[in-house]
């Protein structure tokens, strides 16, 4: 009964995941028009993001489209990729015979942030119910330390970095002219240690709620707010990004740059390919300088050009994820955006992948095995031009659940490590993980259910009250060189006439983050065991590479100071 159940849902799931959309001017403003849902579950009409092929003009690939059986919703010429409807169920197939295109994929989530209480492989922020009842914390905080933030006393991660009072702090805490794109679920930007360095003119929201999987609209058109964040994520990256130096809670590594939120996930943690694209697109466009990206492409995990595994659409949807979100990359940086991301939690050598049982994960059920290898990549994480942050915990081991490889991993950041320092009195300590910004209202709704929940903090200034949870994964180490990239484009990047802001190439912003990032070699032996993952073996790992760039570190781990004395 169970079976036909989840069947049932993932029927569901499937029919009504579509994204409308309109088409419209070019520019930013076109990118903001957000599209009224139908309110009714598609199944004669299928809706598909289309790549269109190198060369073609955008004629022809609308012919070509037309040719397939589809109808252009939505255009974003600048990357050749549009939103299609179509009745034709061969669509997918019809789309890759077509010359003037790529390909086409299912336009459903693609993306996902890792959300919830779940700590499969990539769902590692939060803990088990059996790892928060082992857990141990410090409580509130030891009290204020003049010149220092409320809970600067449990910032692990920003003395790794040397994001402090005595270090990055007292040369730059960063200028708010550099401007740091977050593609998550959204900021809270009503939080007391965000408000004054977020910009709610320039945000922007191009996901649009779909009850089945988000719950009720919470506003009629079920478009949220641009400084709103029901799921917690985008705020906890922010928050390290840029919380303000402001006597109150904590601080991120650049407490002075300004936070855009340009929101490309759902309330429940997906992700849609469509968003992203427009988002990244909308970045170039607006000036922004850095973007972090913490979240991974879906439904594949490993995205193959043509894998004998799957199917001539299965094949088809990975060739268009990999081209559409390519190109926005591509167009974001020649617009001087650096995008950063997070290596993902699946604790695997990205250079060496043999085996992928998830893939597609969505609808529930739809996975099956199949044999991967360094030809399949995981999306954005191994895109072209993306700079690539693995995850340590407070020891500077490399996290358990962090992904790793000498081909993929550029840099190095605290992530958070909640079973680091195995054998010890540190071990199962919440204050392994980072403390970050969290939204008031899901605060409260959690301590309603748990007053004495360890996993949140509050702290307050007078009447000023926000709150703040510990979460883990290589998503929250991504912010951290986010926030150093933006300190070094505060610092070395020049006037942007276009936008009035300050710019510099992404290619210069790494330069300078491999010139100052703190080297660090392979452990020796250069294998990394986790006794209390014990008997699974597949949490081992081995480092391969030198000093100047390995597995586990890159390039090094990121710092705030060195990079803003450089």
């Amino acid at each position: 009964m169970r079976k036909v159940l989840l069947v049932a849902l993932a029927v569901l799931v499937a029919a009504a995941l579509a994204l409308p959309a309109s088409a419209g001017p070019s520019g930013p403003a076109a990118l903001t028009a957000q599209a009224q849902p139908s309110g009714q579950l598609q199944s004669a009409n299928g809706e598909y993001v289309v790549a269109y092929a190198d060369g073609a003009s955008p004629a022809a690939a609308r012919a070509a489209v037309k040719a397939a059986g589809g109808t252009i919703l939505k255009e974003n010429t600048r990357v050749g990729v549009a939103t299609v409807r179509s009745s034709n169920p061969a669509f997918v197939r019809a789309a890759a015979a077509q010359r003037a295109l790529v390909g086409a994929a299912r336009n459903r989530p693609i993306g996902r942030i890792p959300s919830g209480a779940s700590a499969s492989k990539d769902e590692v922020e939060r803990l088990t119910a059996a790892e928060r009842a082992a857990a141990r914390s410090g409580g509130a905080h030891a009290g204020r330390v003049p010149g220092q933030e409320p809970f600067a006393d449990k910032q692990w991660d920003m003395r790794m970095i040397d994001a402090t009072p005595s270090g990055s702090y007292r040369v730059s805490q960063g200028r708010p002219g550099v401007l740091v794109g977050i593609i998550d679920s959204g900021i809270d930007g009503n939080h007391p240690d965000l408000r004054a360095n977020f910009n709610r003119r320039l945000s922007r929201n191009f996901a649009t709620d779909i009850p089945l999987i988000d719950g009720p609209c919470e506003v009629p058109s079920c478009v949220d707010p641009r400084d709103v964040d029901d799921n917690g994520h985008g705020t906890h990256v922010a928050g390290r990004v840029a919380a303000g130096l402001n006597g109150l809670g904590m601080a991120g590594v650049a407490p002075k740059v300004t936070l855009v939120s340009i929101r490309g996930g759902q309330d429940s943690g997906f992700v849609f390919l469509q968003p992203v694209v427009d988002a990244l697109v909308y970045a170039g466009l607006v000036g922004i300088d850095v973007v972090n990206m913490s979240f991974y492409i879906d439904p594949w995990l490993y995205n193959c050009l043509a894998n004998p595994a799957d199917s001539p659409e299965a094949q088809a949807e990975q060739r268009t994820v990999r081209v559409a979100a390519q190109r926005a990359i591509n167009f974001a940086r020649g617009r001087g955006v650096t995008p950063v991301a997070s290596m993902g939690n699946a604790h695997t050598d990205l250079g060496n992948p043999t085996a992928d049982a998830t893939s597609p994960d969505f609808p529930p059920g739809a996975n099956y095995p199949r044999t991967v290898d360094n030809s399949c990549i995981t999306v954005p994480t191994e895109s072209r031009g993306v700079i690539s942050i693995s995850a340590l915990g407070p020891s500077f081991k490399k996290a358990d659940y962090s992904n790793y490889g000498i081909e993929q991993t550029d840099f190095s950041a605290p992530g958070g490590f909640f079973r680091d320092y195995y054998g010890s009195d540190q071990y199962m300590q919440l204050e392994n993980m980072n403390l970050s910004t969290m939204p008031r209202a899901l605060a409260e709704a959690a301590l309603e259910q748990n007053p004495d929940n360890p996993m949140i903090l509050r702290d307050c200034r007078g009447a000023t009250c926000g709150y703040y949870q510990y979460l883990q994964g290589t998503s929250m180490a991504s912010p951290h060189a986010t926030g150093v990239a933006a300190l070094i484009v505060g610092t070395h990047g020049r006037k942007d006439p276009r936008h009035g802001g300050l710019t510099m190439s992404p290619g210069a912003v790494e330069r300078v983050m491999t010139r100052t990032a703190r080297q660090t070699p392979c452990p020796f032996p250069p294998i990394a065991t986790y006794p209390d993952r014990a008997p699974d073996l597949t949490y081992t790992a081995r480092c391969e590479g030198s000093l100047a760039h390995n597995g586990f570190y890159g390039r090094g781990i990121v710092n705030a100071l060195t990079a803003v004395i450089d």
